[in-house]
């Protein structure tokens, strides 16, 4: 597998010197699920010890982490950082600043901005604009067809050697399956995954919420499953039939969870991931008629909800992606119908998951952490892991903590969080990324006081 670390960009810092102390150090990937002391040095992970054992070199930082747990730093294959031209949204600086606050690493940003991503030189600037203003390492993905119209593929293998990760129209399906036939024999020829939005315009209509018994009551036009996981089997088939790579976009219901397990089971080079809103709230919360609660795809029936915990729990979804979509205040008050779609999720992604299906036994924690940094693999990017040699990647967390989602603000620019006001448990308070301080709470800041 080909490592393209060299394709996430990022603002250079000084590498981290710090002794973590005692912390429960769990890395499923590295058989870690342990007390240890973890010593930085240089930006890297230079050894692990009994709790005690290691001590800090001149001028490190030392944090007790006792009571607390210790991850490999997550990553999100799936974020929308607006930048360019809706930096009213978000930008390169807000967004990694959120993706830092909830423990990322990592994080891969959409095309559908303006202009779209589809040219090389967009992509070149995304690349610079990164290595002065993102707080964690940021790859992009370019766009499938030009503006995102479906229509013609853009220059494929130039965007690729700019740099793009892989290929997307998200926000939009590729409607064409012609179109799509063309842009996988591409894909196989100059590399990079092709990630899909999967969606019926025909389908779809007008509708803005998921289409059931709330959506009927409420009078809102619905938007079927069947919207989706029609698609998602048709594009299986096509990259079947291609031997083309295809990863499948927050997934929303059962029958594309049907659809992936019959494309994998039958040898199709798929992959696919899952939100926390998808994982853990039903269309119910739509009843509020808060516009917080609307997304695409939008939140479904619990039917669905139940087989996409499954799915993740299993591994047949790969990963947990946030399609962290910020919006402007004054965008999303307006009524439930005319507000756009998208939810941020960088800051609670943990936090959600934890407390709604691991602190309840629908998941375990080593399973969590594993769906939370499988996104690198998409991408061919390698998978954080905590053993000595590797960049320091981690996120320090008080799984006990309990806070207010949006009570002390933001790091994100938006405050569209459909998760606004619950309390949630599992803080992180520190994360490291490409083995430097990317964000710290209290715990470092008192640790460098004591000095």
């Amino acid at each position: 597998m080909s490592n393209h670390a060299d394709r996430l960009f990022h603002r250079p810092e000084g590498p981290a010197e710090l002794l973590i102390r005692g912390a429960h150090v769990l890395d499923p990937r590295a058989d870690l699920d342990e007390p240890h002391d973890v010593l930085i040095r240089d930006g890297q992970i230079a050894e692990l010890g009994l709790p005690g054992s290691l001590t800090a070199p001149d001028g490190a930082d030392t944090v007790d982490a006792e009571g607390k747990h210790l991850f490999p730093g997550f990553v999100d294959p799936h974020v929308h950082l607006r930048t360019p031209g809706q930096e009213h949204k978000e930008d390169i600086g807000t967004g990694t600043a959120a993706a830092a606050a909830g423990g990322f690493c990592a994080v891969i940003a959409m095309p559908n901005t303006d202009p779209v991503v589809d040219d090389a030189a967009v992509l070149r600037s995304l690349a610079e604009t990164a290595t002065r203003e993102a707080r964690v390492p940021t790859g992009f993905l370019a766009a499938v067809t030009r503006n995102l119209k479906g229509q013609e593929l853009t220059e494929m293998a130039e965007l690729r050697d700019a740099g793009a990760l892989g290929f997307t129209d998200d926000g939009k399906p590729v409607v064409s399956a012609g179109v799509l036939r063309k842009a996988l024999q591409y894909q196989r020829l100059c590399g990079g995954v092709i990630a899909l939005h999967e969606e019926d315009p025909g389908l779809s209509g007008d509708g803005a919420m998921h289409e059931g018994a709330v959506s009927a009551r409420l009078g809102i036009a619905g938007i079927p499953s069947l919207s989706e996981s029609t698609m998602v089997a048709r594009d299986a088939a096509l990259a079947a039939y291609e031997g083309a790579r295809v990863h499948f976009q927050h997934l929303s219901c059962v029958e594309s969870v049907e659809a992936l397990a019959h494309a994998k089971e039958a040898g199709a080079p798929v992959s696919a991931e899952v939100c926390p809103h998808h994982l853990t709230l039903t269309d119910d919360e739509v009843r509020t008629l808060d516009s917080r609660f609307k997304m695409n795809p939008p939140l479904r029936s619990e039917t669905d909800r139940q087989a996409l915990i499954a799915a993740l729990r299993s591994g047949l979804i790969d990963c947990v992606a946030t399609d962290h979509a910020p919006h402007a205040r004054h965008e999303k008050e307006v009524p439930f119908e005319e507000a756009p779609m998208g939810t941020t999720g960088l800051e609670t992604a943990f936090a959600v998951v934890f407390t709604e299906l691991v602190l309840t036994g629908d998941l375990e924690l080593d399973t969590l952490v594993a769906r939370m940094t499988q996104g690198a693999a998409l991408y061919d990017l390698p998978i954080p892991t905590i053993a000595p040699g590797h960049a320091a990647n981690l996120c320090l967390v008080d799984l006990d903590e309990r806070f207010e989602v949006g009570a002390e603000g933001y790091a994100s620019r938006s405050e569209n969080c459909c998760f606004h006001g619950r309390t949630l448990q599992g803080r992180v308070l520190l994360t490291l990324a490409a083995g430097t301080v990317a964000f710290k709470t209290r715990t470092l800041a008192e640790a460098r006081a004591l000095r």
